[in-house]
């Protein structure tokens, strides 16, 4: 959606520049998981070198002497702490935090004043489940809601803006599942199902601006209350692409099309935007039918 955003009101005509681009920005979406990846481990080192440090005081108490090592041996986080195959993705992509300690410093302060730390804390011993339990707790309602860190992401790179609910609904997801007999790779799913799921992204991308005259005629006509030119800049354009897929994309559901956008436009358009765009896919679909032009393969696909 960004990419023929950016396409079509910067009246580009380089087609595969965008779809670099497009590439690119997908990419980006994977640098942002290994980042927020690295962060945990950032914070684990983090809390290892306050217990050191508080170790070595001059004056320390005898809590300070003995501190407890729950959390700093956290069987989730050791398991990213002695990640190679992450460790090795971060220095290929040149992913750091060495610079950015402030960040790490500040998570890790409301790590440590929070309910679920305290609560886990106080625990006497802990198994598996507990252990996950208060990563997860943590994930949720410390790091991904920090409105640091999402200024941090911001400045970093903007397209991660769009990309982070995503990445770190998949993040808590993936933090709620690993088990102690998780295998090495565990934390790191594919970026795409396949190579067609990756491919279908920049065929969307391409159909919907090659054939954007044939589906700007499918809107017109079917909006008796809107003239063409009066319709949202973002609302035509995702028409635009849920028609494209209804006529260029005969393995995808049109049901799954329809919730598709709308989801999207309650995300990025206005309030009234995703029951318009019910309106106008609802006529279509039904026009489609009626004139058997809706190419659709499969079983249950309209």
């Amino acid at each position: 959606m960004q990419s023929v955003y950016a396409f079509t009101t910067s009246k580009n005509t380089d087609l595969e520049k965008e779809e670099k681009f497009l590439g690119v920005s997908m990419d980006n979406m994977y640098n942002l998981y290994l980042t927020l990846l690295g962060l945990l481990v950032e914070i684990q080192k983090q809390a290892e070198e306050q217990l050191t440090l508080s170790q070595k005081k001059y004056l320390a108490t005898q809590e300070e002497k003995n501190p407890k090592r729950k959390f700093v041996e956290n069987p989730v986080l050791q398991h990213l702490v002695h990640d190679q195959i992450l460790a090795d993705k971060l220095a290929a992509r040149k992913i750091s935090w060495e610079l950015d300690q402030e960040y790490v410093n500040i998570l890790y302060k409301e790590i440590t004043q929070s309910e679920a730390y305290s609560e886990y804390m106080s625990l006497e011993a802990t198994d598996f489940k507990e252990d996950r339990k208060l990563i997860a707790e943590l994930y949720q309602e410390v790091i991904a809601p920090n409105e640091k860190l999402f200024e941090y992401i911001e400045d970093k790179k903007l397209t991660w803006v769009d990309d982070l609910p995503l990445v770190n609904t998949l993040l808590l997801k993936i933090i709620k599942k690993v088990k102690p007999t998780s295998e090495d790779d565990y934390f790191h799913p594919p970026l795409f199902k396949d190579i067609e799921d990756k491919d279908f992204a920049s065929q969307l991308f391409k159909k919907t601006i090659l054939n954007d005259e044939k589906i700007q005629r499918e809107i017109e006509g079917k909006t008796p209350n809107w003239d063409t030119d009066r319709i949202a800049d973002l609302d035509a354009l995702l028409l635009k692409m849920a028609i494209c897929e209804f006529l260029y994309f005969p393995s995808i559901p049109v049901k799954v099309t329809i919730n598709e956008y709308l989801e999207i436009a309650k995300e990025y358009s206005t309030p009234k935007s995703s029951i318009f765009i019910n309106g106008i896919l609802d006529k279509l679909v039904k026009e489609y039918k009626a004139n058997n032009t809706l190419n659709k393969s499969g079983r249950g696909l309209m």
